[in-house]
């Protein structure tokens, strides 16, 4: 079975899916044959998203989601599975940070802000979708992490305890759910070329791109039965 058939007619959802790395990951899944659902809180941007799918022939379902609320990521939870049925593929790519931001100038605000999203959005997402996916013993879960899971990050320590965070999360969860063939990897990339941060000082055109991020993942989702492959760290070729 090749990429282009092995994943056709299973439902992904892809959370952050209204830009950058998300909408990338959706666009190629969807290529794929993928029946894609992106979350997002911006309904104009995730339906910009959607409809460059549909332009290619491609299935995408565009939702507005709030992960801070688990009441609410439950309840499209079951919009989706009503849908599109339940998911095979859950990607976590909603992220927030607080570039160029010492610690000591951040507020508790500011703490629950990134937290929230980038880990609490996390668990929301896999305490909803997990479940069916052990139910079925099939599933892939792939966690977009960051090169600041490994090195430290001066005026972005919250968002590195919250990629570190999302590190131990991941590999944990592993370990309980690989029993049940469900697969569960960390993709780890360093700078994308993306509106996430500033890039002041650095050549564009060596950094990642979305689409390199989403090639990760389609490699990913599209393992032989007997792999599992716990981490990927993606790293530009040049230094930009």
């Amino acid at each position: 079975m090749n990429q282009s058939t092995a994943i056709s007619g299973q439902t992904a959802v892809i959370t952050g899916g209204s830009r950058g790395i998300g909408a990338g990951i959706a666009a190629k899944l969807a290529e794929m044959g993928a029946k894609t659902v992106i979350l997002g809180r911006n309904r104009s941007a995730l339906e910009a998203v959607a409809e460059q799918i549909h332009a290619k022939q491609g299935s995408c379902l565009a939702m507005v989601c709030d992960l801070e609320n688990l009441a609410e990521v439950e309840g499209v939870g079951r919009e989706i599975q009503r849908r599109a049925a339940a998911p095979q593929i859950l990607v976590n790519c909603a992220g927030v940070g607080l570039p160029g931001r010492p610690l000591l100038e951040c507020t508790a605000a500011d703490w629950d802000r990134v937290i929230n999203t980038n880990l609490r959005g996390v668990f929301y997402a896999i305490r909803t979708f997990a479940p069916a996916m052990v139910e079925a013993r099939n599933g892939h879960i792939i966690n977009i992490s960051s090169i600041a899971s490994k090195n430290p990050l001066p005026g972005g320590a919250i968002y590195a305890a919250s990629k570190w965070g999302l590190n131990g999360l991941s590999f944990s969860l592993a370990e309980e759910l690989r029993a049940h063939n469900v697969r569960v990897t960390v993709v780890s990339p360093g700078s994308v070329n993306t509106e996430f941060s500033a890039h002041e000082g650095r050549d564009l055109s060596r950094m990642l791109a979305p689409a390199d991020v989403a090639h990760a993942v389609a490699m990913l989702v599209t393992q032989r039965p007997q792999s599992f492959i716990s981490e990927v760290v993606l790293r530009p070729t040049q230094k930009p």
